[in-house]
């Protein structure tokens, strides 16, 4: 398969929807498409784990220090967080 850019794929898997939606075309071709497109969403969502895991977010330490966090460590921290003002708590 060509290497595509991420916005690449995307419009072109957007263009193989459009197509399967409007149901006009043989089954074979609407396999070829399917499978064409199959490989384009994988192919996305690899691209968008790999921009999550680049992705860093700037935080401030409750002593007001800045900090560079992978996002995430952001999200396991809130998540964290989020569980402590339930404790004790069952609804």
């Amino acid at each position: 398969m060509k290497e595509f850019k991420f916005e690449e794929a995307l419009k072109k898997l957007e263009e193989i929807v459009q197509k399967l939606e409007e149901g006009n075309l043989p089954l074979e071709k609407s396999l070829e498409l399917f499978e064409e497109g199959m490989r384009l969403s994988r192919f996305c969502s690899k691209k968008l784990e790999e921009a999550q895991t680049r992705i860093e977010v700037l935080t401030k330490t409750a002593s007001g220090k800045v900090e560079l966090k992978p996002l995430e460590k952001v999200e396991e921290e809130e998540t964290e967080e989020e569980g402590e003002d339930d404790e004790g708590e069952l609804f």
